[in-house]
């Protein structure tokens, strides 16, 4: 069993910047990579970000690149998401995922219980 808990998001001004925490806690083995996702109203959920465990390798998707970093704390378990530059667009929920080693899943496999992001213009 793992759980995660997000924490931080809230109201922000459009241009301004958040920081997005997810803390690991349980059995969570190895990670092979962490991720954060999100779904805005009316939309399907995407993938925002992830991070590879070992050697921090990361991911963005094309509409983040340049303003999102997504960062891990190995010694806490933890993985951040610094916001900048925020846009009406980036208002959504957002969860992060682990992806688990030997944990029978293919992929993410755990989820927070999200955060919601609201961007104002």
């Amino acid at each position: 069993q793992v759980q995660l808990v997000e924490s931080g998001g809230g109201l922000v001004q459009a241009g301004g910047s958040t920081r997005l925490s997810c803390a690991a806690s349980g059995r969570t083995g190895r990670f092979v990579k962490m991720a954060w996702f999100r779904q805005a109203p009316g939309k399907e959920r995407e993938l925002v970000a992830s991070i590879r465990w070992s050697g921090g390798t990361t991911d963005y998707a094309d509409s983040v690149k340049g303003r999102f970093t997504i960062s891990r704390d190995t010694a806490k378990n933890t993985v951040y998401l610094q916001m900048n530059s925020l846009q009406s667009e980036d208002t959504a929920v957002y969860y992060c995922a682990a992806d688990l080693l030997g944990d029978g899943k293919i992929d993410y496999g755990y989820w927070g219980q999200g955060t919601q992001v609201t961007v104002s213009s």
